[in-house]
């Protein structure tokens, strides 16, 4: 079968069905035609993690919320070096690149990981994840078919999105979707705190979570609530409790 009727037969399975198209379905039929344990999807605007858009299972999950709190994984080397970044053997790397990373995702079983950029054009959305609970390299035919789903989601992303009322989410990215709200509202209180941008703000949060073996969810909590403030004059706690 020649490329552009594999990539013909490819699309079809993201619309073939009854089932509405939608954010959960994107991430059930990469998995499936890529052969893979499961799989997630991260949205990304420049150096902002906005979230997960999907994901298919528990690990995948575990995956996704790794990535967005330690500020590493196969997503985010993909999306920001525009290109795929394949990991055939988490446990015996070739490369030592996710140190914070690697333990809990093995840990939690995951044996080969392998991120794709999601673009349209020069558009930037994010990067889709594929993992195996074995090792091994993608077969050629796995490799090119990861790339063609991913061209695909990056397409139905910017198709859903351009139905929906301005300013608003697509309701089609509502179903799976755990866009980590209270994180980014806590990275701008942070930046006000400490006169840096979002994204500075968010390094630092990120920073604070892994000191103290907490999630940068938590920590976003405790911000928003107001029982954690960030001190810009004291740059080794960074943050004050208040009582």
């Amino acid at each position: 079968m020649n490329g552009d009727a594999r990539c013909l037969e490819l699309q079809a399975r993201f619309t073939d069905g009854p089932a509405a198209l939608d954010s959960k379905r994107l991430c059930d039929v990469c998995a499936d035609v890529a052969q893979m344990t499961g799989a997630g999807i991260m949205l990304m605007s420049g150096d902002i993690r906005r979230g997960s858009l999907c994901t298919t299972n528990e690990v995948s999950a575990l995956i996704e919320e790794l990535q967005f709190s330690l500020g590493e994984g196969p997503c985010l080397d993909a999306f920001h070096h525009d290109r795929p970044v394949l990991e055939p053997d988490l446990a015996n790397p070739t490369e030592m690149r996710w140190m914070a990373f690697s333990t809990p995702a093995l840990d939690a079983g995951v044996r080969a990981i392998f991120g794709f950029p999601l673009r349209v054009g020069p558009v930037k959305l994010g990067a889709l994840n594929l993992y195996r609970d074995q090792p091994g390299a993608l077969t050629d035919a796995q490799h090119a078919d990861s790339l063609s789903v991913a061209d695909i989601v990056a397409g139905s992303l910017i198709g859903m999105q351009a139905n929906a009322t301005p300013g608003q989410l697509a309701p089609e990215f509502e179903v799976g979707a755990d866009f980590e709200f209270v994180v980014h509202q806590a990275s701008g209180m942070v930046a006000a705190q400490l006169g840096v941008s979002v994204a500075q703000a968010l390094i630092r949060m990120q920073a604070h979570a892994f000191g103290n073996d907490r999630s940068l969810r938590s920590v976003g909590r405790d911000v928003v609530d107001r029982s954690l403030r960030f001190d810009p004059a004291d740059p080794i706690t960074e943050l004050q409790r208040k009582d």
